[in-house]
């Protein structure tokens, strides 16, 4: 439970950040607990993240601002394990260099600043500038969903647990981020169906018409045609599917198996031919 020093100024940080919000960062307490908050950063542009929509939470101890919170992003970004505690100075992990003056507003600025940086720490993952753009345009879906989860938003509102940092996980629906963020998530809602974007797997859905084809490789969509690789430590685990190598390479034997087989009958025949060629020679000589 808060102390009154810690609701207070809780309370009057949400006030000045809800007047005057950082570039790229909008964030509020929960209803429930003024010590559990919810963020977005939105990527900013020139980065792997232009547009992603990065959810994440800060849980602050009770005695704050005389101690930091725990950071955590649940959105799969390619840069962070998804809600795993991020070794910050700005977090519980150093709460002896916290400086009480900062706010929350200073804390998710650090955030992003590092989140836009190469910098390693307990809780980041390595991963290609493509992985990371592929991230980016599968967050929101992410989000809305919770990885994939085909169960429809009043079921998930009516039997899900909302409460506590516990329930935000691959599977959950969705259930969480729509009780923090309703507005967005139907925005959400609204633009995986403006993009035909399946809600249990993430993917374009097929065309319904010849005239619809070439809405496909439509600028911020095109990347959700295949899911993100393993080349970083946790990508692979945090988005079900995989390896678009191996499936790449699935499609070019299924497309080459005739000329693979006619290929390897020609040089039989060939080795054939030239082995009898040599023990005729060998009997005539």
């Amino acid at each position: 439970m808060a102390t009154p020093a810690a609701t207070k100024r809780l309370t009057k940080e949400y006030a000045t950040i809800s007047k005057s919000p950082p570039p790229y960062i909008i964030a509020h307490p929960s209803e429930r607990n003024i010590l559990e908050w919810h963020y977005i950063l939105t990527g900013p542009p020139d980065t792997p993240y232009d547009g992603g929509q990065y959810w994440g939470t800060l849980i602050f101890p009770p005695d704050y601002p005389f101690a930091p919170p725990a950071i955590r992003m649940h959105t799969p970004s390619g840069r962070f394990q998804p809600s795993t505690r991020l070794c910050l100075s700005i977090s519980d992990f150093h709460p002896k260099t916290f400086n009480p003056a900062w706010e929350v507003s200073t804390i998710l600025t650090g955030l992003l600043s590092f989140m836009t940086s190469e910098e390693m720490t307990t809780g980041s993952v390595r991963a290609s500038e493509a992985e990371r753009k592929l991230f980016a345009q599968r967050t929101r879906w992410w989000n809305s969903t919770g990885g994939g989860s085909k169960q429809a938003l009043a079921q998930q509102a009516q039997s899900a647990n909302t409460r506590g940092i516990g329930a935000i996980k691959a599977g959950d629906g969705g259930a969480k981020f729509h009780a923090e963020w309703p507005e967005l998530d139907d925005e959400n809602g609204q633009w995986m169906k403006e993009k035909r974007i399946n809600p249990a797997t993430g993917m374009l859905l097929p065309a319904a018409s010849a005239s619809t084809q070439g809405t496909d490789c439509a600028p911020g969509v095109a990347g959700l045609r295949r899911r993100p690789g393993g080349s970083a430590t946790g990508v692979g685990a945090v988005v079900q599917g995989g390896q678009v190598a191996r499936d790449a390479g699935q499609g070019w034997l299924s497309k080459n198996k005739w000329k693979i087989v006619l290929g390897a009958l020609f040089s039989y025949i060939l080795v054939a031919r030239m082995l009898g060629d040599g023990a005729m020679s060998a009997r005539a000589g």
